[in-house]
């Protein structure tokens, strides 16, 4: 029996282009001193990245693949296939690395390996939608000579820098080959970055002393941290008039329309200038999901909406009021790919007063001491409005915390 842990650096989540760092160690745990301890063969072991890729059979009308040449793989078991077994199309890649061959683990005695590859920066993000699903994962695949190979899935997230994906299904576009749906990306590549030669304009840790391939990588996240932090904090004041048919309601203010996944929309209605009373307004955060045209089961068919905050209130008589809306770390920032495209927006419902005038009030006593109450019934008209945002990545650090995933996975063989 060996068993097989593995571990990632850093927590479960990543931006593109950082480096996974996984270190993979394999233990024989029976003591020398057991009667039936004896020394462990492996005849080798191997770990590559994938991206899998899964469509609902009643939202996405995909063209169909050829699995024939994965048919073939899975017959012969001394094949590394890591995506065998899985749902869906794997749709991205990187080369495998075989960690060992021919392995002796005496008992008590175990080795680790580390494992390490760039995230590819062309790939879509993670995302489990109601449409669509992008799942990353480490396959570590080991054997036993004469046994069938064993696999250790290690899933973890991954978040994008920009708005497109040229690694999709169906067409399975080579890097060269952009996508017919690609939009202007929201940062340029950071792979490619030239870092400026004065090292004290660079991000950098002065307390740490690190290797050059290790410190180019940091440098990566902490630029890409400084771009998110630069994009999301300008602020200037969006002023938006809430009106109806029969005049205005109030007003509305905004002071950004960039956010990061964890920050909280905040918003504030001013309703003392309008002429038209407001008994009550809700504000949902919410994402759209639509299939691309090309690729829809069924021609304009709806889009999916998932809500992920909500605020309701009632407001007659309300001068002023505000909301505050958390966007969930654990949420998906906008993205487009060939297949898919991932928005998100504010979506206002008003509930007005059918009367221009009057103060929704009744007297009810004529003594001295006079009691208002509200009507009974009133007439009432209602309208929603749609504001979109932009939602971006964070520091893949924080997003580690709320991760459904975990840094820690083994199994035994």
């Amino acid at each position: 029996m060996i068993e097989v842990l593995a571990k990632l650096g850093r927590g479960p989540v990543f931006l593109a282009g950082e480096v996974l760092d996984c270190v993979i160690t394999f233990t024989n745990p029976l003591s020398a001193s057991s009667t039936s301890a004896s020394s462990e063969m492996l005849a080798w072991a191997s770990a590559q990245i994938h991206c899998q890729f899964h469509a609902s059979e009643n939202r996405v009308a995909l063209p169909p693949s050829d699995g024939s040449k994965h048919d073939v793989q899975a017959e012969n078991e001394t094949v590394f296939v890591p995506n065998r077994g899985e749902r869906g199309q794997c749709i991205l890649s990187t080369p495998p690395k075989i960690l060992f061959c021919d392995l002796r683990l005496d008992p008590g005695e175990s080795k680790s390996y580390s494992y390490c590859e760039t995230l590819p920066v062309d790939g879509p993000p993670s995302f489990r939608g109601q449409s669509v699903k992008y799942v990353y994962k480490l396959t570590i695949g080991c054997q036993r000579v004469n046994s069938p190979i064993k696999l250790l899935r290690v899933p973890f997230r991954v978040l994008v820098l920009h708005g497109k994906a040229t690694h999709c299904p169906p067409c399975m576009a080579s890097r060269a080959a952009p996508c017919p749906a690609d939009t202007l990306t929201f940062f340029p590549g950071l792979k490619d970055y030239q870092f400026p030669q004065d090292e004290a304009v660079a991000p950098s840790n002065p307390f740490l002393e690190e290797e050059e391939g290790l410190k180019k990588d940091s440098r990566l996240a902490d630029l890409a941290t400084e771009l998110l932090m630069v994009a999301t904090s300008r602020r200037s004041l969006h002023l938006y008039n809430i009106s109806n048919t029969r005049g205005k309601v109030g007003t509305f203010c905004i002071f950004k329309t960039v956010y990061k996944i964890g920050e909280d929309v905040i918003g504030t209605f001013n309703f003392s200038e309008g002429d038209i009373p407001c008994l009550q307004f809700s504000v949902s955060l919410q994402t759209e999901e639509s299939i691309q045209e090309e690729f829809q089961r069924r021609r304009g068919q709806p889009v999916s909406f998932t809500v992920h905050a909500r605020h309701q209130e009632s407001c007659l008589h309300t001068a002023q009021s505000s909301f505050s809306l958390p966007i969930p770390l654990s949420s998906t920032p906008g993205f487009t790919t060939n297949v898919v495209s991932l928005k998100w927006r504010l979506h206002f419902e008003f509930v007005t007063s059918g009367e221009s005038t009057g103060t929704c009030l009744v007297r009810g006593s004529q003594s001295e001491a006079v009691t208002w109450t509200g009507v009974e019934q009133m007439e009432v008209d209602t309208f929603s409005w749609d504001l979109p945002i932009k939602v971006l990545p964070t520091n893949p650090i924080l997003a580690s915390y709320v991760s459904q995933f975990s840094s820690t996975n083994s199994i035994t063989i």
